[in-house]
C-alpha cells in the first residue's frame, strides 16, 4: 500500500544548534523518505542556520522570511506554500517546533492514528521534556471554556524507566506511554495538541485557513479549537513521542505580553460568553498585580498593554521596549551583586537551585574573599532542610500561612540581598527590604523591590480602571473613572 505523502513544516529563528539536532533525528525516522518532504521556514535568523542546513541537509527546502514573523508568521508561510500546491500534493502536514527531537516512530504512529480514525483531523505526539527526558510535558490538553485556560494531561509526571537512558536510545525505542499510565489507552480525545508535533489532514488545514496573527503562543490552540469546531476530532497519541524544551526552562519576559493578549482572544472566540471573558480579563490583571507585588513592575506593565491591545483589536507583532532585564551569572566575580560593599547578609530560599544556577561555587568563593558576608537558607514550608551549601545555616519557614507572615515580619530589613528563583517565586520575600536578585539557570536580574506607594498607585491607576465590575461596583467605577 502506498504511504501517504507528508510535508514537514519547521519554523526557526536563531536556533541553529536545535534545528540541526531535530534534522538529525528526522534523518533516521521510520518513514519512507520518498513520501516525505521537509520545508524549513527561517524567520530571518542572524546566525548561520540557513548555511548549515543547506550544507548538511541539501534535500531540505528552505523558505526565508525577510523579518522575524514569529511562530505564527513562520507556520503561515509554510501553510501558504503548501496550500499553493496542486490539490492532493500532500495528504498530511506535520508541524514541528525547532527545539524538539523526535522518536523514530513518531510520524508513522501519527499517520496510523489518523488513518484508522477518519473522523479525526489532527493527531499530536506525547511531549516529553528535553531538559528532563524522563518527565512528561503533556499528552495533549483540554480547554476550559468556563475559565479560558488550558488543562494539560500528565504535566510533569515522571516515567522512571526512562531515567539514565541516552536520547539516542530513547529515540530508537518503540514506545507506548499508555504502558506507564494506569487505565490509559493508545490515544485520547483532547481539545488541543501543540504544534511542537502536530499532524493535520492537508485538505482540512486548507479549509480551516491560516493561523490568527498572534506572532507567538496560543496560535496552535486557536487553530485546534477552530478545526474541532468544524466537526473533527483532535487526538493525542501515546505511541508517538517527542522531546521538547520545557517552558520551565524559559525565563518569562516579553513573551508574557503575547501569552496574555492571545489568551484573551481565544477566550473571546471559544469561551462561553461575555462573563467568562470578563473573568479572563480580570485574571490577566491579577497576574499584572502579582508581578508588581514581587518587584517586577516592567513585566507587570506588559499585562496592562496586553489587555488594552486586546480591547482595541491590535494583533500581530508588537514592539516591546523593556529595560535590559538580565545579566549573565558567568560574569567576573567582582562584577556580581554579591561583591558589592553594602551586601553583607544574603538570604537564599529553597526555590533556588544552587547547582543549576552555578551559584554554589560563586557564593563559596565570595565568602572566602569576604569573611564579613554571611548566607542564610530558608527551609521548605514542609520543614525540609534542603542542603545545597557547606556549613549551611537554616532559617525555619513554616507551612502555616499565619506563621509564614510572622517569619516575613521577623526577617524584614535583616538582609542586604534576597534571592528569588525566576521559575518559582515566593512573593513575600520581595518585601523583606534590601535588593532582590531574580536568578535563572544562566542569568540574573537585580531589583530594588516593590514599595507600598508605587504598588498602590499602580493598582489604582492601571488595574482599577480596567477591572471588569458588575452592578453597583460597575456604577462606582464609572463614577470614579468617567466610564473609562
Amino acid at each position: 500500500m502506498k504511504l501517504p505523502k507528508i510535508l514537514v513544516i519547521i519554523v526557526t529563528w536563531n536556533k541553529e544548534k536545535y534545528i540541526l539536532k531535530l534534522l538529525d533525528s528526522l534523518k533516521d525516522i521510520d518513514y519512507d523518505r520518498d513520501c516525505m518532504d521537509i520545508l524549513l521556514v527561517d524567520n530571518a535568523s542572524s546566525d548561520s542556520t540557513v548555511e548549515s542546513v543547506s550544507r548538511l541537509y541539501p534535500w531540505v527546502k528552505i523558505l526565508c522570511n525577510e523579518e522575524n514573523l514569529g511562530g505564527t508568521g513562520g507556520f503561515n508561510t509554510g501553510l501558504d506554500w503548501a496550500f499553493s500546491k496542486p490539490g492532493g500534493s500532500y495528504d498530511y502536514l506535520w508541524l514541528l517546533d525547532n527545539d524538539v527531537v523526535v522518536n523514530r516512530h513518531a510520524l508513522a504512529e501519527l499517520v496510523n492514528l489518523l488513518g484508522k480514525n477518519r473522523d479525526a483531523a489532527i493527531a499530536g505526539s506525547t511531549m516529553m521534556q528535553l531538559d528532563y527526558p524522563w518527565r512528561i510535558n503533556e499528552i495533549g490538553a483540554y480547554y476550559s471554556r468556563d475559565k479560558g485556560s488550558l488543562v494539560f494531561n500528565f504535566h510533569g509526571v515522571p516515567v522512571d524507566i526512562f531515567r539514565g537512558r541516552s536520547m539516542d536510545d530513547l529515540c530508537s525505542l518503540e514506545l507506548n506511554m499508555a504502558d506507564f499510565i494506569t487505565d490509559f489507552k493508545d490515544y485520547i480525545d483532547v481539545d488541543y495538541v501543540a504544534a511542537a508535533s502536530l499532524l493535520v489532514r492537508a485538505d482540512v488545514a486548507e479549509k480551516a485557513g491560516l493561523w490568527r496573527d498572534f506572532f507567538i503562543h496560543f496560535d496552535d490552540v486557536e487553530w485546534c479549537l477552530r478545526i474541532a469546531g468544524m466537526g473533527y476530532r483532535v487526538l493525542a497519541s501515546c505511541r508517538s513521542v517527542i522531546w521538547h524544551v520545557s517552558a520551565a526552562a524559559k525565563v518569562p519576559t516579553w513573551v508574557l505580553y503575547y501569552d496574555s493578549r492571545n489568551a484573551l482572544d481565544v477566550v473571546k472566540r471559544h469561551g462561553r460568553g461575555r462573563k467568562v471573558l470578563a473573568r479572563a480579563v480580570n485574571h490577566e490583571l491579577k497576574r499584572s498585580f502579582y508581578y508588581a507585588l514581587i518587584g517586577r513592575m516592567e513585566l507587570a506593565r506588559l499585562f496592562i498593554e496586553a489587555v488594552d491591545d486586546f480591547h482595541t483589536g491590535f494583533m500581530g507583532k508588537k514592539k516591546i521596549d523593556l529595560p535590559s532585564l538580565s545579566s549573565h551569572i558567568e560574569e567576573p566575580l567582582a562584577s556580581l551583586p554579591f561583591m558589592a560593599s553594602d551586601v553583607k547578609k544574603i538570604l537564599v530560599p529553597w526555590t533556588v537551585n544552587m547547582y543549576a544556577t552555578g551559584l554554589q561555587e560563586i557564593l563559596v568563593k565570595v565568602m572566602m574573599q569576604r569573611p564579613d558576608v554571611s548566607v542564610d537558607f530558608l527551609t521548605h514550608p514542609d520543614g525540609v532542610e534542603i542542603f545545597q551549601f557547606p556549613r549551611i545555616n537554616f532559617v525555619d519557614f513554616h507551612r502555616s500561612r499565619f506563621r509564614r507572615y510572622i517569619t516575613y515580619w521577623s526577617l524584614r530589613n535583616r538582609y542586604d540581598l534576597v534571592l528569588q528563583s525566576e521559575y518559582e517565586r515566593v512573593p513575600g520575600l520581595s518585601w523583606l527590604g534590601g535588593k532582590i536578585m531574580f536568578v535563572s539557570n544562566t542569568t540574573y536580574f537585580l531589583s530594588s523591590g516593590p514599595g507600598f506607594r508605587a504598588l498602590f498607585i499602580f493598582f489604582v491607576k492601571e488595574i482599577g480602571k480596567r477591572w471588569r465590575f458588575k452592578g453597583l461596583m460597575g456604577r462606582i467605577k464609572g463614577f470614579l473613572y468617567g466610564g473609562n
